[in-house]
């Protein structure tokens, strides 16, 4: 590989933790400035530790889109990157939703990364990269009983991924999609999961997935990563499952 991520200008969301972290970290290590974006400054100060590249940068997305880009630009002059990685999970079968929640699902996981990348696009560079989190449990159409909304969001994102690929062509800004498989990051903490659940969930991912594991947020970092290099320019509207073979097996 070559240094062609060196200095160039990167906003990560959802940086705080996981595969955010992992991938703020990935970016700075390769020589990339990357503007770490979340709702809490402290863990943005841990992700950053004493690295000079990372720039910790506390937001609400779904209410300051323009915000951050505004701070990105004004640190960096123009954005070459924007990994849309900021999710939150829900669960609940149709009969069981609320809408407080399913409205805060959706702005966080859809429009959040719609408005933030309008509001970007004026600024990315030439060849810039619009990388989409999406997830590889219903990647393919796969049903998700239980988490239909979640779901939702993130099929929704995946065709985003597609269509922007077409329309930022000629702009030569391409866009990529990752699909992570289970990978151990606090999300279940964060939301709440008692210990005793997150253990029998991890092993039941464990089970179903076919490498036997669950993955690393730092396995989905390279992915983001790589994605990124001037060596992958000739690939846009692709959403890759990222996941131990979850989406071309049975699943859960």
């Amino acid at each position: 590989m070559t240094d062609s991520l060196q200095d160039k200008a990167v906003v990560v969301t959802g940086a705080g933790s996981g595969i955010g972290r992992a991938t703020a970290r990935a970016f700075a290590s390769a020589g990339a400035q990357v503007l770490a974006v979340g709702r809490t400054k402290e863990r943005l100060v841990e992700t950053a530790g004493d690295d000079p590249r990372i720039t910790p940068y506390a937001a609400d997305i779904t209410e300051e889109p323009d915000a951050v880009v505004d701070a990105a630009v004004g640190a960096y002059g123009h954005i070459d990157i924007i990994v849309n990685n900021a999710a939150i999970i829900g669960g609940g079968a149709l009969g069981e939703h609320d809408r407080v929640q399913v409205e805060r699902i959706f702005q966080t996981n859809l429009f959040a990364p719609v408005f933030l990348t309008q509001a970007a696009l004026p600024h990315l560079s030439d060849g810039g990269t619009i990388v989409n989190l999406s997830t590889a449990i219903m990647h393919g159409l796969r049903a998700w009983p239980g988490a239909s909304i979640y779901g939702a969001s993130k099929v929704a994102l995946e065709f985003l991924t597609r269509t922007w690929a077409v329309e930022l062509a000629p702009r030569r800004v391409r866009v990529v999609g990752i699909a992570p498989g289970i990978i151990a990051t606090p999300v279940l903490v964060n939301n709440g999961v008692p210990a005793e659940q997150r253990a029998a969930m991890r092993a039941a991912a464990e089970e179903f997935t076919p490498l036997g594991r669950i993955g690393q947020p730092e396995e989905i970092a390279w992915w983001i990563l790589n994605a990124c290099r001037d060596e992958a320019s000739f690939a846009t509207g692709f959403v890759l499952a990222v996941d131990g073979g979850v989406a071309v097996s049975k699943g859960p």
